[in-house]
């Protein structure tokens, strides 16, 4: 009766321990991980909102919060003519999202191949038309990709109150976006490091044949939301909308759409939810062997 009884228990704690496991590979349409989500979305919804996840909504609700945004644009030799057009216009998208002036989104180009050049700076342009008038005249410089040596100018000359960045004490985030479609010919690791450790947010945007691990090197945590790969220049104006979601945000009085809460804060609570279920079980196990030991 009693080892029957302590088989019982085993098993019953390794099933439910089995089910804690197998949270970590959920199923999209898996009811834990719905339900879990609801959870996080819950939590999330009884913050002050900041931002939406509906791009459709975004034209007539969403505005940026203030930034000091620096492009680092490859012009490299592999980057052909036709598609160093593509980028120009992606530019000028992202300037059209973005509300620029001096006291809201400052916004400067940095331009590279085996040389680097600034095209202009924060403190440059601060009105959309000029600013895009500014983009249409940037031209390729073809040859190499240092785009070590672009992030390390960027950090030296571009990112600097000489060049228009704001003061640290006035708290206005510093973000950097490369796109690139090579492998880069010089040290990344070092000099991105240093310049996220300085407080710059860098997103590395991969096209075509560029080098995945070097994207993931330059790109701040998590990477999942800050490295983005197309295929080809012809589609890199669709990640527009996907920078819309991530420099916007919403005035305090808007509606909040909420259509894909944070996954890993929902695997997290879920699971916080079962180990503590999983502890009450435990010690009620050690309960009942103590009382079939007794018998």
């Amino acid at each position: 009766m009693q080892r029957r009884m302590k088989s019982f228990l085993c098993s019953l704690l390794s099933l439910l321990l089995s089910d804690v496991l197998a949270t970590y590979h959920l199923s999209a349409g898996d009811p834990q991980l719905i339900a879990a989500q609801s959870y996080a979305q819950t939590r999330n919804n009884g913050r002050a909102p900041f931002r939406t996840l509906n791009p459709a909504k975004m034209d007539s609700q969403c505005r940026s919060r203030p930034l000091d945004l620096v492009f680092i644009i490859d012009s490299s030799r592999s980057v052909r003519p036709g598609e160093f057009e593509k980028v120009k216009i992606f530019l000028a998208d992202m300037v059209d999202t973005l509300d620029v002036g001096s006291d809201a989104t400052r916004v400067a180009v940095v331009n590279y191949a085996s040389t680097v050049k600034i095209e202009f700076l924060l403190k440059s342009h601060f009105n959309k038309p000029n600013m895009k008038k500014a983009i249409s005249l940037i031209e390729p410089l073809a040859a190499g990709t240092m785009t070590g040596l672009a992030i390390k100018t960027a950090v030296n000359e571009a990112f600097t109150e000489l060049s228009g960045a704001r003061l640290r004490s006035k708290k206005i985030s510093k973000v950097a976006i490369i796109v690139t479609d090579g492998r880069p010919q010089d040290q990344v690791e070092e000099v991105s490091a240093a310049a996220r450790a300085s407080g710059i947010e860098i997103y590395a945007v991969g096209v075509d044949r560029a080098d995945m691990r070097s994207l993931q090197l330059m790109a701040s945590i998590p990477l999942d939301d800050h490295v983005f790969y197309v295929e080809t220049y012809g589609v890199i104006e669709k990640l527009t909308s996907k920078f819309r979601e991530t420099l916007c945000e919403v005035k305090a009085a808007a509606v909040v759409v909420v259509e894909d809460p944070c996954k890993c804060e929902a695997r997290l609570a879920f699971q916080k939810q079962t180990l503590a279920a999983i502890q009450q079980l435990t010690a009620k196990i050690e309960l009942l062997e103590n009382l079939v030991g007794r018998a």
